[in-house]
């Protein structure tokens, strides 16, 4: 049986609350986008890469750089980004879907390729696979994946009513869990209590330093940047009081 189409799609706008402007901030020798695509790329069992971003005029530069680059994108609904997912899903043909979020540039290719072989390998098959959700996380913030089947994912954009359903994509599946064949995926040891993304300043501190360690490399997986931060514990507490969202908080912009 041939693999399915398995297209990662990465959710890009410029609007931020908490730091406006982030996707394409410079992150060392590129912006952070771009450590997204590159890394993402890496995965072996990725068939494409795509910037799922928005047609607020300020998504324009995300656009253009997108082009520039040669990066596949689409354009669509700003707060409704499960439409936006569907509709990227569906022009480009994905059966099975990744969805990452721009600000996680350290989001790792080994790690990718396990999670969406577990989901292939399933029997049954799966519906939808994490390895973080919001009731509990084994790996650090910043290596989330989601995955899904195109199926899932127009049933869900179907029937998802609630804003915290159409804002953050994924929440319809693992709140129906007696609807979809869903899969945590877990890692031991547990290091949820690590936070490698970038919301706050002091997120984009701490990935500047991570990133200036390995001296221009981007291959760097994130085992190596776990021995990074326990060989240097002060690391982490550059962002330890930063608190994570709630997955019901919806954008109090719409």
């Amino acid at each position: 049986m041939s693999k399915p189409k398995v297209v990662c799609i990465i959710q890009a706008r410029m609007a931020a609350s908490r730091l406006p402007g982030k996707v394409l901030k410079e992150l060392g020798d590129k912006p952070m986008l771009a450590w997204m695509v590159v890394r993402a790329r890496r995965a072996t069992l990725i068939d494409e890469v795509v910037v799922a971003t928005t047609t607020d005029p300020e998504d324009d530069v995300v656009a253009f750089f997108c082009e520039e680059q040669g990066y596949p994108f689409y354009r669509g609904s700003m707060h409704d980004v499960l439409d936006r997912y569907y509709q990227a899903s569906r022009l480009f043909e994905a059966k099975v879907i990744v969805r990452l979020t721009a600000d996680c540039p350290l989001i790792d290719p080994g790690m990718l390729d396990s999670n969406i072989q577990t989901f292939l390998d399933a029997d049954p098959p799966l519906d939808f696979a994490a390895n973080r959700l919001p009731m509990e996380r084994t790996v650090p913030i910043g290596l989330d994946t989601e995955i899904c089947t195109f199926a899932a994912l127009e049933t869900a954009w179907r029937e998802a009513k609630e804003p915290h359903h159409r804002e953050h994509v994924m929440p319809f599946f693992y709140e129906h869990p007696e609807r979809f064949n869903n899969l945590h995926i877990t890692h031991e040891p547990d290091y949820g209590n690590l936070r490698w993304t970038v919301d706050t300043p002091e997120d984009w501190m701490l990935l500047k330093k991570i990133v200036a360690h390995f001296d221009g490399r981007d291959d760097f997986m994130w085992e190596e940047v776990l021995a990074l931060v326990q060989a240097n514990p002060e690391l982490s507490e550059i962002n330890a009081e930063v608190e994570h969202k709630d997955y019901r908080e919806v954008d109090d912009r719409r």
